[in-house]
C-alpha cells in the first residue's frame, strides 16, 4: 500500500509562529518573519524575511509576501480602541517590499482585499479599505481608509486617493495624482488635482472589451464630460442614448451612487 506524502511548511529557525496560527500546505516562511495569533496563511504562500502578518489576519492561497511587509496591523486611525476587526486578502496576491496594509476599524469590521492583487513596493492600503480582484498598485500608490477599489483598475505610482472614494473598474490613475473624488469606471485620471483626460480604450481592449461596447462607452464619455449637463442630467441622457450592455449599466449605476462628485475633467 502506498504512502500519502503530506507538503509541509517550510519555516526558518528564525521565524516565530504563534502557536494558534494555522498554516496550509506547502507555506514557505522567510527569516526572522512573524505570524501572529488568529492568523490563517493558505496553501502554497510564501512569506518573505522580516515580514510580518498581524493578528486576525485571513490569507488565500498562493500569496507572496516580499521582505518587510506589514499585513494586517492595527488602523492608523484615533478613533480605534483596539477592538476586534480583520483583514481578509484572497487568492494570488503579490505583496511586494514594504507594503502595508491596516486591518478595520469598528467591531467586526474588514479591510478586504481580492484576488491576483499586485501592490509594488512601499504600496499603503488603510483602514476598512475594500479592493477588489486584479487591481495594480504601484510603487507608494496610497488608499486611504474606507476607499472602495473596483476589478482590474490600475494606479499609478506616487498617487494618493482620499478616503472614503470610489475608483470604478477598469479605470487607469496616473502617477503623482491626487484623488479626492470618485473616479468613474473606465476613466483615465492624471494630476494634482486630478482630473479625467478621457476613457481608458487601451485598457478595455486589452480587458478583451468588445468594439460594439467600447464604442457606447466612448458615447458615454462625451454625455458625462462634453455635454454640460449636470451629473443626473446626463445619466438619464445615456439611459436614453445608449444601447444596453453589462459596462454601460454599471458605469450608470456607479454614478447614481457617488457621494463626493465625480473627478472632471480640466475644461470643467
Amino acid at each position: 500500500m502506498s504512502s500519502v506524502v503530506i507538503p509541509m511548511p517550510k519555516i526558518h529557525e528564525t521565524a516565530i509562529i504563534h502557536p494558534n496560527a494555522v498554516l496550509g500546505k506547502n507555506v514557505e516562511i522567510g527569516p526572522y518573519a512573524v505570524i501572529d495569533e488568529e492568523v490563517v496563511i493558505g496553501d502554497n504562500c510564501k512569506i518573505g524575511a522580516h515580514a510580518v502578518i498581524h493578528k486576525y489576519t485571513t490569507v488565500g492561497k498562493n500569496c507572496k509576501f516580499f521582505p518587510g511587509c506589514s499585513i494586517g496591523a492595527d488602523p492608523q486611525d484615533l478613533k480605534f480602541e483596539d477592538e476586534k476587526t480583520s483583514t481578509v486578502i484572497g487568492d494570488g496576491c503579490v505583496f511586494r517590499e514594504c507594503t502595508t496594509v491596516n486591518r478595520a476599524t469598528g467591531e467586526g469590521n474588514k479591510t478586504i482585499i481580492g484576488n491576483n492583487i499586485l501592490m509594488m513596493a512601499y504600496t499603503h492600503v488603510a483602514h476598512n479599505c475594500i479592493v477588489g480582484n486584479n487591481v495594480i498598485m504601484s510603487n507608494v500608490a496610497t488608499l486611504a481608509g474606507h476607499v472602495i477599489v473596483e476589478d482590474r483598475a490600475v494606479i499609478g505610482g506616487l498617487s494618493a486617493v482620499h478616503q472614503f472614494c470610489k475608483i470604478g473598474r477598469n479605470a487607469m490613475i496616473g502617477g503623482m495624482a491626487r484623488v479626492a473624488q470618485d473616479v468613474p469606471p473606465f476613466m483615465i485620471v492624471a494630476g494634482d488635482p486630478a482630473f479625467v483626460s478621457g476613457l481608458n480604450s487601451v485598457g478595455l481592449a486589452r480587458a478583451g472589451m468588445a468594439q460594439e461596447i467600447r464604442s457606447q462607452l466612448k458615447k458615454a464619455f462625451r454625455i458625462l464630460y462634453r455635454s454640460g449637463l449636470p451629473l443626473q442630467e446626463a445619466v438619464a441622457t445615456m439611459e436614453q442614448e445608449l444601447d444596453s450592455s453589462e459596462p454601460v449599466e454599471h458605469l450608470m449605476r456607479f454614478l447614481r451612487n457617488v457621494e463626493r462628485g465625480i473627478i472632471r475633467t480640466r475644461r470643467d
